[in-house]
């Protein structure tokens, strides 16, 4: 015998299903941290990965110099800019990313080491603000070189949205 339930009844069950949406956790780490512990995403939660992203150059027209792109802040800024942008044409933001993979090669005007603090500065710009208080997971490694040898850092972006 088959029972017919009234369309309300169906409903009901469909939102409280969807109530039970399991929210994307970020596991702080204590301060000063500025990056996160870890993350745990839901099952059924959408996730977003980006290939690694690299700077613009600050003048179009001038390509063939570190200068041309800046120093490794001057590059985070950039990157994490098209980053958003690329984020938002997907309908995510800033706030929903959970990851980042980044890869900083060795400034010439440090003596080749990375400007870890540099790229902190541009980080900080991002994350752990008022627009976008969320921290994310992130790991932070010196390269012998990228895609072209002007370039001082890529970065990869992992967002998820709980559904």
């Amino acid at each position: 015998m088959i029972h017919h339930l009234p369309l309300w009844t169906l409903v009901s069950l469909a939102c409280a299903v969807a109530a039970q949406a399991q929210p994307i956790v970020r596991h702080l780490n204590p301060p000063p941290a500025i990056i996160l512990n870890g993350v745990t995403i839901p099952p059924g939660a959408e996730i977003l990965m980006l290939s690694g992203q690299l700077a613009d150059p600050i003048d179009p027209a001038r390509t063939d110099s570190i200068e041309a792109y800046g120093d490794t802040r001057t590059q985070t800024i950039s990157t994490f800019r098209k980053i958003e942008k690329a984020l938002a044409d997907r309908g995510y933001a800033m706030s929903d990313v959970v990851k980042l993979t980044v890869f900083v090669v060795g400034d010439p005007a440090l003596g080749g080491k990375m400007d870890f603090a540099g790229f902190n500065e541009g980080y900080r710009a991002f994350f752990g603000t008022s627009h976008n208080p969320n921290l994310v997971a992130r790991s932070t490694v010196q390269v012998a070189g990228l895609a072209g040898p002007h370039y001082l850092i890529e970065i990869e972006a992992i967002a998820a949205k709980a559904r």
